[in-house]
């Protein structure tokens, strides 16, 4: 008996240190997996409601803190206006080249395409993805943890690329530390979400040129 009340003691310990830390890795992992077995009708909806509402909650709540220092901030705005316009410059012809890829086209080909339809869906799908790993988990642990942040989100954001080509899902392990260190050094993650608006968009758009309307 004494062992194992030594042994709980210190689990309690453990996670009294490190509460904060425990309650948005935690909270991650779950928001991930009921978005994964409990997703709502749209893709959009689900994922702003488990990537952007439940964290909102998770963090006035329980960890009672500001949401706008969650990264919600513009930040350093000159630092990533530049950061978004070199990356989107140099990404836009490598983008259109792996576009042209049979792996590529087989994935994203949409013979009903809809650019409208799907730029908002988009937008809204990648907001909540950017706002949970970059926003909610960055923020969330960078008091503690400093640029470890960074590769902590960097984890579940190649995870969830599971499924997709194979060389995109690998790319995510580079882009996913790349987006931290930007979000990072701007304290902001608004310029992870335009340059992964810019990315999808714009391979989406290259792969489905002729059904564009």
């Amino acid at each position: 008996m004494g062992f194992f009340k030594r042994e709980f003691s210190a689990i309690g310990l453990f996670l009294k240190a490190n509460k904060n830390e425990a309650i948005v890795i935690g909270s991650a992992t779950l928001f991930l997996t009921l978005d994964k077995y409990r997703p709502l009708g749209n893709e959009w909806l689900s994922a702003l409601l488990y990537y952007v509402l439940f964290p909102l909650l998770t963090i006035a709540v329980l960890l009672r803190k500001n949401v706008m220092k969650f990264g919600f901030r513009l930040g350093d705005a000159r630092k990533w206006a530049a950061y978004v316009g070199i990356t989107c410059l140099i990404g836009a012809p490598i983008l259109y080249a792996t576009s042209r890829m049979p792996a590529f086209q087989s994935y994203y080909d949409m013979q009903d395409f809809n650019f409208v339809r799907y730029f908002f869906v988009t937008f809204a799908s990648l907001f909540a993805s950017e706002f949970l790993f970059r926003g909610y988990l960055i923020f969330g642990l960078k008091d503690r943890l400093g640029e470890m942040s960074i590769l902590v989100q960097m984890v579940p954001f190649v995870l969830v690329h599971f499924g997709k080509p194979e060389l995109e899902t690998v790319s995510t392990v580079l882009t996913g530390i790349y987006f931290g260190f930007v979000v990072y050094r701007t304290n902001s993650f608004w310029p992870a979400f335009l340059i992964h608006m810019f990315i999808n968009i714009f391979f989406v758009v290259s792969v489905n040129l002729f059904y564009l309307r």
